[in-house]
């Protein structure tokens, strides 16, 4: 008789990190292990006994179809350094003692570079102490910045939202372009890697040319090149639209958003706040050129907008979780499963594993020759190798004209007492 499953969902969530999910949970069930239990607020929840027996809230194939559809996480997640083993051994044997308690055969955990490196150390313990459990890291991160995956679950459908939200963006300034001069900067995740800001090009097509530049941090960025830049092009245009990613640095490595209120919050990794990166710009536009600016951040909305994910990332994202289940069973540990792209038209893709040594803590970005040679945008390679990611609609469940999500929070929730009297 199989074990227990248990997995967790760690770091910033995407559009499609609960199909993952409900990949695992399907195929355990189906392979069959005795409990999935997830943890509640991934690791560091897990440290203090929060973990709940996803039987009691996916019940049938309906809530599977409605988990897939889910944003965020529904299990919620956590951004929580484990310590190196030698730093601190007592909160290794706590993990493992909680994990013997539950009887934990498989462990999985869904998430972005830290969390593989949650994975790393989880699996390095586990062959010091000759520990039964089997340790599989299933990727997910808008970012698109794992190592050796061509692309990870989650980027598709942040990418289809930003070149959709871009579209309407463009929609909206030439609106307002009557003998004004105006200027909107779009502000994208991606810190140290430019994928999904390179993604805004996908909305260049009959309908739209697409904004009129484009930067990433891959390549230093120049506040006075990009004044220069915007004031040659509104000598022969009315709208300028920019993209920029909240990551783009100057030469001497100092983040543009460095000069706004804010970039002093680190989080437990070390990493920066960043936000502020767009509204510098335009304030300095502005300033130097004294026409109309906007900046607009799409924040949380890159990561959120289920109702706009595309079907392949969905898919993909669900093969994925699947695919862990199937390497733990069968024998591998210390491993994350990757998807490796089989052809591009049509698109295929299949899955496998690596070690994940190779993968934690390790960064993919964009290849410079991705990047156009004045650096203000991206290749059409770039985006034959988006492209494929965003096709298809998922449609969401709707319900009394919304969106209806499964929520652990308000499964047993009483709709009866928000009723009108």
């Amino acid at each position: 008789m199989k074990g227990n499953v248990l997995v967790g969902q760690s770091g910033g969530p995407t559009a499609v990190i609960n199909s993952s999910l409900a990949g695992v949970f399907k195929t355990a069930k189906e392979r069959g292990f005795t409990k999935v239990y997830g943890m509640r607020n991934g690791i560091q929840g897990f440290i203090d006994e929060q973990y709940v027996d996803l039987s009691d809230h996916i019940k049938n194939e309906l809530d599977l179809e409605l988990l897939k559809r889910t944003p965020s996480a529904f299990l919620g997640t956590c951004r929580y350094k484990l310590p190196e083993i030698h730093e601190d051994k007592a909160i290794y044997e706590r993990i493992f003692e909680l994990l013997d308690k539950l009887e934990i055969e498989v462990f999985i955990y869904i998430g972005g570079n830290d969390s593989m490196d949650t994975i790393r150390k989880l699996s390095d313990y586990s062959l010091l102490t000759g520990a039964k459990q089997k340790f599989v890291g299933c990727p997910k991160t808008i970012d698109n910045d794992l190592a050796i995956t061509d692309h990870t679950p989650g980027f598709g459908s942040a990418a289809k939202y930003i070149a959709t939200s871009t579209k309407e963006i463009i929609c909206d300034a030439m609106g307002f372009s009557y003998k004004k001069k105006n200027v909107t900067i779009i502000e994208i995740m991606g810190r140290n890697a430019g994928w999904l800001t390179g993604a805004a090009a996908l909305s260049r097509g009959e309908d739209c040319d697409g904004p009129d530049l484009i930067y990433l941090p891959e390549v230093p960025f120049s506040v006075e090149g990009f004044v220069k830049s915007v004031e040659d092009l509104l000598q022969k245009k009315d709208v300028v639209v920019a993209v920029v990613s909240e990551g783009i640095k100057s030469e001497d490595g100092h983040y543009v958003c460095e000069n706004t209120a804010g970039s002093e919050t680190t989080d437990a990794f070390g990493h920066i706040q960043m936000t502020g990166t767009a509204s510098y710009l335009a304030s300095v536009i502005q300033k130097d050129l004294g026409c109309k600016t906007r900046a607009v951040e799409l924040s949380t909305l890159q990561r959120a907008a289920a109702h706009l994910a595309s079907k392949t990332d969905v898919d993909e994202a669900f093969n994925v979780g699947g695919a862990c289940i199937k390497a733990a069973d069968e024998g591998s540990t210390g491993v994350m499963v990757v998807i490796e792209r089989v052809s591009n038209d049509p698109y295929e893709s299949s899955t496998a594993v690596y070690d994940v040594h190779r993968i934690a803590n390790a960064e993919k970005v964009v290849p410079r020759k991705w990047i156009n040679k004045n650096a203000d945008y991206v290749t059409e390679e770039f985006l034959d190798y988006v492209r494929p990611l965003i096709q298809g609609q998922y449609s969401p469940v709707m319900v009394d004209g919304l969106p209806r999500h499964l929520n652990m929070t308000l499964r047993n929730y009483d709709w009866s007492r928000n009723a009108k009297k």
